[in-house]
């Protein structure tokens, strides 16, 4: 489709035109021309909006669907049209499915589905067999596939000497090892964060020990294998730290935050609202304080939605027994503009390209358009009817929201909200 975008103001550091109030031409999805003001040409679709913006296209690095195995919880094609109306031009998939994505097949069938979606799909394999934590997948095979990275979801790798030795051997192909840390046996049968707010509702807290020893235990072997390590969604203010003091050291680490944990505390957990039970949990307001120090300081290298789509069967239940997770996309931007400058917001919604190694054009003449548009002003409420997924497991529902997203522009296809 060719599109003209009148008066949108961009938002990319790296584009000559950034914070400039421009049009630009798309001729079969390349950025043909951009300037303050371009020929009406009856052959293009028009976008003019009042506050319009632009960024490059936003990406997900941590985005749950389902599919194989779990389909009444959110399919890969209505998936991909929920990131694309959620400002998202690419997701990456975690594995946790079922079948898992442990194999050459999984991987090809996930991406056979994604086929001419708006929204690109890029899989993350599986770490470990069927993410048991007991012996590598077939990673080198996946690379072939086309995953970009290789963990476990939410699943802390209990064996160190496995770690240790997929470290090592992505190495010969630059592959990069996700890590999510949680000490399986300091957690126990913790359910939420463990302090104050579990003494007061009797509910089985989880120390953030248990995610920092990880943390640190993880960055020791990275020291000692070298190559890449990604840790996600991170928690506490000792675990920023502890990566910061391992990059100032010059270690290959990177490291993700949810839009839940810059939000939210664990003082929402006064409903017993299962809509609140995430992994890791939510924490105290000193640590969602020092997540938001981490991402001005760059100590955080990306900001994920960790969208993770459940039926209500296996949320609408009893405290304990209600599985992790909520839903994000939808409601991932307009969360984050209420606590976070615009140009950070944006830097760190499209930074997770670059860990993945994934092209990531700029905005400027002559390049693939890759866009999110969106306006910054207006002020709402996120309700029911704002939710696009199929699971309605949404934590953000009642949360005050800024800015809306317009729509993308992607593999020569439009989507608008």
């Amino acid at each position: 489709m060719n599109v003209i975008i009148r008066n949108a103001k961009v938002i990319d550091a790296k584009s000559p035109f950034h914070h400039q109030i421009v049009s630009l031409k798309i001729n079969n999805g390349i950025l043909e021309e951009i300037g303050k003001s371009i020929d009406k040409n009856d052959d293009y679709t028009e976008i003019d909006i009042e506050n319009l913006h632009v960024s490059q296209g936003w990406f997900d690095s941590s985005v749950s669907l389902g599919e194989p195995g779990f389909e009444d919880r959110e399919t890969i094609i209505h998936g991909l049209e929920v990131a694309a109306k959620s400002g998202f031009t690419g997701i990456a998939l975690q594995p946790n499915t079922f079948p898992a994505l442990d194999n050459q097949s999984q991987i090809n069938f996930v991406k056979q589905k994604a086929a001419n979606s708006v929204t690109d799909l890029f899989p993350i394999g599986a770490l470990t067999k069927s993410s048991e934590g007991t012996d590598l997948a077939e990673l080198f095979d996946m690379k072939n596939a086309g995953a970009i990275a290789f963990g476990d979801y939410n699943k802390n790798i209990g064996n160190a000497n496995l770690l240790k030795i997929g470290l090592q051997y992505v190495q010969d192909f630059d592959g990069l090892v996700i890590a999510f840390c949680q000490n399986a046996n300091i957690k126990g049968n913790g359910v939420v964060n463990e302090g104050i707010s579990s003494t007061r509702l009797g509910l089985k807290g989880i120390p953030n020990l248990a995610e920092e020893l990880e943390v640190a235990r993880n960055l020791f072997l990275l020291e000692y294998t070298g190559g890449k390590l990604h840790l996600p969604t991170i928690s506490t203010a000792k675990s920023v730290a502890l990566i910061k003091d391992a990059k100032a050291k010059g270690l290959n680490v990177t490291c993700s935050v949810a839009v839940h944990h810059l939000m939210m505390t664990d003082e929402k957990l006064e409903g017993f609202d299962t809509r609140y039970k995430v992994a890791p949990p939510l924490r105290t307001i000193e640590d969602q304080k020092a997540l938001i120090a981490g991402i001005l300081d760059n100590t955080i290298d990306c900001i994920t939605s960790d969208h993770n789509p459940i039926d209500i069967e296996h949320k609408k239940m009893e405290f304990d027994l209600a599985k992790n997770g909520t839903i994000g996309l939808e409601s991932a931007f307009g969360a984050l503009l209420s606590i976070l400058p615009v140009d950070v917001l944006i830097e760190k919604l499209t930074s997770a390209r670059a860990l993945f190694q994934l092209e990531n054009p700029t905005i400027e003449k002559g390049t693939t358009a890759n866009l999110t548009f969106f306006t910054t002003r207006n002020e709402w409420i996120f309700s029911k009817e704002n939710i696009l997924s199929k699971s309605k497991n949404s934590a953000f529902l009642g949360e005050k929201m800024k800015g809306q997203v317009i729509g993308v522009y992607n593999n020569k296809k439009i989507v608008l909200e």
